[in-house]
């Protein structure tokens, strides 16, 4: 399998297969994300075409010093931002198949409730962080860059939601408060 630079060099130089394994690669990770940041199933559907177009039009802007889901992940959230969300709306409360779709992603990652939860709990940018970083499996710098945020910022957020979430997970089994330090 051909790295990612691989790949963008190849494309840069006319290669339509090559940006079409790089789709193939990051197809089913972006949508999963971006059902999480849009209000409906054809907004993420219009931002991760939006994203690759993108992608595919700056290629040349892209530089290896960041892995190439970041870059992509960037381009996402900026085109997720343009259509309007729903962040107090828990998934369960969107009538369209969103909340469908997202649940079977979710589940395929053998953490439903957790998501589910945290995306309940959580503000928006410390959904995403806590997302990329956990369900995408991106390093902390690049959680950063993708937000666009410094290290020390990401690192504390995915701490406080972290301890969010777990208060938040122990006060509904307990059916009490519980104070997080």
């Amino acid at each position: 399998m051909k790295a990612d630079a691989e790949l963008v060099d190849a494309a840069l130089a006319g290669s339509v297969e090559a940006f079409g394994e790089l789709v193939g690669r990051y197809q089913a990770g972006l949508f999963r994300f971006l059902l999480t940041r849009c209000a409906t199933r054809a907004d993420a559907e219009d931002a991760l075409q939006d994203t690759f177009l993108a992608a595919f039009r700056y290629l040349a802007s892209y530089r290896p010093r960041w892995q190439f889901s970041t870059w992509l992940y960037r381009i996402a959230i900026r085109n997720a931002a343009r259509r309007p969300t729903r962040p107090s709306a828990s998934f369960e409360d969107v009538p369209d198949e969103r909340a469908d779709v997202l649940a079977q992603c979710i589940r395929d990652a053998d953490a439903g409730h957790l998501w589910l939860e945290a995306r309940r709990h959580l503000s928006p940018e410390a959904f995403a962080a806590l997302w990329l970083r956990y369900a995408e499996d991106l390093p902390v710098r690049e959680v950063a860059r993708a937000l666009g945020r410094s290290r020390a910022w990401t690192k504390v957020t995915l701490l406080r939601a972290r301890r969010r979430l777990a208060a938040e997970l122990a006060r509904e089994t307990t059916g009490i408060g519980v104070l997080s330090g």
